[in-house]
């Protein structure tokens, strides 16, 4: 058996296999990474783990390209540690400076509802049967919430407050914005995948780091690094199932250490047929039910996006990218005079505001560094915005070389 393919391989054989794989799945980009980048080891079974042919990471990169699972069912569960502060006294502490607006909308509106999955532990229930036939629920200890999409229909309904949220999967949903909702938040191991592949270029390292077995099944783990110092992100393992190339376990530590920042895997699998009767729904008697076009205009959202709809990068005056790869920056201009402060008179905000963050200066004056455990933010006092997925000392570094 030839376990994988030499280091001696020619540019034309890459580029062959890249463009066979760049059908599928997987971006473009992530296939063009070049062989000198992607470490060509194959994997070796450790202690207790599944005997598996060996297979480098490029072969690995186009089994995962290549994989087109279209059944399925199964049980993941996803934890998620941002280290983001208790919020629960925002409200009170900004008073009436709009902290708890009321909100007419559905609670059944996945734009909302799915952004639970961003902080603790949940259990997650999926199906599916082809590109028409998908449902995820999110259990949540006696409720559940599931978005069912069958056809050209697509149900939300929140069993906790009996409302259901119906929209139609066609063009016409699209060009309204109604259509993907349930998909702005990455849920599923394959999907989390799909997002750190695209940040695969020249500053990272891809290698296989051995086998493990993930819900019964063997699996290959692919191992993501950035290469160079600076980013927030330590690293992401990739656990893929050996038959079918399905991402079945995703974990992304950070470069402090520590418990992971994102873990989402399956527990149970099923590659057979659902029963047709998965995707089918018909809200309860008593129900609440909001029809997409008729839901409040402006949900939470909307309300994050620039008015008029006007794209970010001219609401905040030209956004720049600085830097490359795991390291890169975001920043832009807010126009305005930076975050409100105790000491700039905004009382009971302002001091709430500078709880959450860090006081920093250097050459471009002073502002506040908002920090998770993988994504910072600085916020200068003349308005200026810097982001990513980098350390406090970056951004700092960042907007002094801005000057």
């Amino acid at each position: 058996m030839a376990p994988y393919e030499s280091d001696d391989n020619t540019n034309e054989d890459l580029r062959t296999g890249r463009r066979k794989a760049a059908r599928y799945v997987v971006p473009v980009a992530v296939l063009g990474v070049a062989a000198a980048t992607i470490g060509l080891v194959p994997a070796f079974a450790g202690s207790g783990d599944p005997d598996l042919p060996d297979i480098t990471a490029q072969q690995l990169i186009e089994k995962i390209a290549a994989s087109d699972v279209q059944q399925l069912s199964g049980t993941v569960k996803i934890s998620t540690d941002l280290g983001l502060p208790n919020l629960g006294g925002l409200e009170s502490s900004l008073g009436g400076m709009g902290g708890g607006g009321d909100d007419s909308g559905s609670s059944a509106d996945p734009s909302s509802k799915l952004l639970e999955l961003a902080s603790g532990t949940h259990t997650l229930r999926v199906a599916s049967d082809g590109e028409d036939k998908q449902k995820l629920s999110l259990l949540d200890k006696a409720a559940e919430y599931s978005v069912i999409h069958n056809g050209d229909e697509v149900w939300a309904y929140d069993s906790a407050s009996n409302e259901a949220y119906h929209m139609k999967d066609s063009s016409g949903a699209a060009e309204k914005g109604t259509k993907g909702k349930a998909d702005d938040v990455p849920a599923t191991p394959k999907e989390l995948a799909d997002e750190a592949l695209k940040a695969a270029d020249d500053t990272t390292s891809v290698t296989v780091d051995g086998t493990a077995q993930v819900a019964g099944r063997d699996a290959y783990k692919l191992l993501i690094k950035p290469k160079a110092s600076g980013s927030t992100v330590g690293a992401i393992s990739i656990a893929v199932d050996s038959k079918t190339g399905l991402p079945l376990k995703f974990t992304l530590t950070p470069a402090s250490g520590g418990a992971a920042v994102i873990d989402a895997g399956f527990t149970k699998v099923d590659f057979s047929k659902p029963a047709a009767s998965t995707f089918d729904f018909s809200p309860p008697k008593g129900t609440k039910v909001t029809e997409g076009d008729e839901a409040k205009a402006e949900g939470p959202a909307d309300r994050a996006q620039p008015k008029g709809g006007e794209d970010l990068g001219e609401e905040f005056q030209g956004l720049n990218v600085i830097g490359e790869g795991w390291s890169s920056i975001a920043q832009f201009d807010t126009g305005g005079e930076g975050m409100p402060s105790e000491s700039s008179g905004a009382g009971d905000a302002g001091r709430f505001l500078d709880s959450l963050g860090d006081q920093v200066t250097g050459k471009f004056g002073s502002g506040t560094v908002f920090s998770t455990r993988l994504v910072n933010a600085l916020i200068t006092d003349d308005g200026k915005v810097y982001a990513g997925a980098v350390t406090k000392d970056a951004l700092v570094k960042a907007a002094n070389a801005a000057k």
